[in-house]
């Protein structure tokens, strides 16, 4: 028997998926690590723990399953986009990464808006947000202007990683687009936009398919891991792309809903869909797209409120249930970092609005399931208004889809069925991706079909649908009534 190795890197954890040839997983591990938030707005990441993580996930697989290393036909990684990671002439990190959630530069964004606005949208097909690495690194350049001098090379997430595994220099393309300093039209580094840093394409690593061999397990790295010396690791790419993939979606018109540390969903296109609530990729499937909608603070606002307030997920769903929809009368906005669609306002705030003194723990709990499915309803109506093809349905991945409480009330708020994978995150299309990229799978729909099964499928109720409406309403003319207030009297 043949295996192949996938490892995601997302918001605080690390998971590998270790999956046979025939589709079936034989083993996953999960290693934690921190964000640090250093100040107001800032979120941040140390490297060195997506190694150590590594290397504890591997070992952890290797342990369960108790396959022989050496049949490990090869690995790939993922993680999320825009995390860039500095480094000097040596390959030294030499500061902390800053993570996409971060909003510090809201002035760097303002000042590559005025002045390269028409550029970033000509080659990157978005506008200058602080989710983008060119702002973040932009930043560093302006206020630690000794870390900059010491910058010699700048990889991301999962290749600094995949460095430290076999030595390699390089990214992918579907990295590369979440970097704004690529151009998508040429399908090389731009060099008016790396201009604005003041650095030479060539200090950019080379950009490769997602499927290319690109090196092999070092003899460290094999002693570090567990992996045998040789292994072939593959680029990887980005851990959204991996999940639509693992989801199954290959095809035009099919639908991914994530409800994850972030939100998001993508619809499968042939053409990208150039907008300021979407953001537009590359599909591993050439010529397609998975343009997507995106909000930051999805599962993250319910395991805030978890962590906050206290109780477990199990405990809360049950507290939640018990309250009927509209959380009598509270309404919960998300944006704890600022929101991406439909309003790309870093400077939004969550709230609770409507709180009397009837309330308890179950309506709170409930606001923050409603909340983020309104936010979710706020996608969906983006990509409606574009008139993207899209199916009637969506596969529903990542943790928050666990839920069966919440999976019944996204699906009734946006009014599709939701159907659920036996499994669908990224590690496993990270694993399904080395198959690919080894011949043991013929291409993607060869995959999809040996190793996607479906486990569930939660329809709409018309009656709840009608419900969300009216509290999509509220949600709206609130959210309208306090986005002046944001930033302007919270000074951020």
């Amino acid at each position: 028997m043949k295996y192949l190795l996938g490892i995601d890197f997302g918001g605080g954890a690390s998971k590998a998926t270790l999956l046979d040839e025939k589709g079936e997983i034989c083993a996953t591990n999960t290693t934690e690590y921190a964000t640090s938030y250093p100040a107001p707005g800032y979120a941040e990441q140390d490297p060195t723990d997506w190694v150590w993580a590594t290397c504890e996930n591997i070992k952890g697989v290797l342990s369960k399953s108790g396959i022989d290393a050496g049949d490990i036909c090869a690995l790939s990684l993922d993680a999320a986009t825009h995390t860039a990671v500095i480094l000097d002439g040596d390959f030294n990190v030499i500061r902390p990464a800053i993570y996409w959630t971060d909003t510090r530069s809201t002035a760097e964004v303002a000042f590559l808006k005025e002045n390269y606005g028409e550029i970033i949208e000509k080659q990157c097909l978005h506008r200058a947000d602080t989710i983008w690495s060119l702002p973040e690194l932009l930043w560093i350049k302006r206020n630690e202007p000794e870390n900059w001098a010491k910058t010699k090379k700048i990889l991301f997430a999962k290749d600094y990683v995949r460095h430290q595994l076999t030595g390699d220099y390089v990214t992918d393309y579907i990295e590369a687009e979440g970097s704004m300093m690529f151009d998508i039209n040429t399908m090389k580094w731009s060099p008016e936009l790396c201009s604005i840093l003041e650095i030479d394409p060539k200090m950019m690593p080379q950009i490769v398919k997602p499927t290319d061999i690109v090196g092999s397990i070092t003899r460290e790295a094999a002693i570090l891991t567990g992996l045998k010396e040789g292994t072939p690791v593959l680029c990887g790419t980005t851990d959204t792309v991996m999940e639509v993939f693992a989801s199954g979606a290959v095809k035009k018109g099919q639908m991914t809903l994530k409800l994850a540390t972030a939100g998001r969903i993508c619809v499968v296109t042939d053409k990208p869909y150039p907008d300021i609530n979407l953001i537009n990729y590359s599909h591993i499937i050439d010529g397609h797209f998975y343009p997507g909608t995106a909000t930051k603070s999805c599962a993250a606002s319910y395991r805030w409120f978890r962590d906050t307030f206290g109780g477990d997920y199990e405990e809360l769903d049950s507290l939640a249930e018990k309250v009927e929809i509209g959380s009598e009368g509270i309404v919960f906005h998300p944006y704890l970092n600022g929101e991406l669609t439909p309003y790309a306002n870093p400077k939004l705030c969550g709230d609770f609005v409507g709180v009397r003194s009837y309330h308890t723990k179950a309506h709170f709990t409930r606001a923050v399931l409603e909340g983020v499915a309104m936010s979710m309803l706020d996608c969906k109506a983006a990509l409606d208004n574009l008139n993207i093809p899209q199916s009637d349905s969506a596969v529903i991945i990542g943790g928050g889809g666990k839920s069966p409480l919440w999976r019944q009330m996204i699906s009734d708020a946006l009014g599709i069925e939701l159907v659920q994978m036996k499994h669908a995150d990224s590690s496993f299309g990270s694993a399904m991706l080395a198959g690919i990229a080894v011949g043991i799978f013929e291409d993607p729909e060869n995959a999809v079909r040996k190793c996607n099964k479906i486990i569930s499928k939660t329809a709409p109720n018309p009656q709840n649908t009608e419900k969300y409406k009216a509290l999509f309403k509220k949600y709206k003319a609130i959210q309208k009534a306090l986005e002046p207030i944001y930033g302007r009297i919270l000074n951020i």
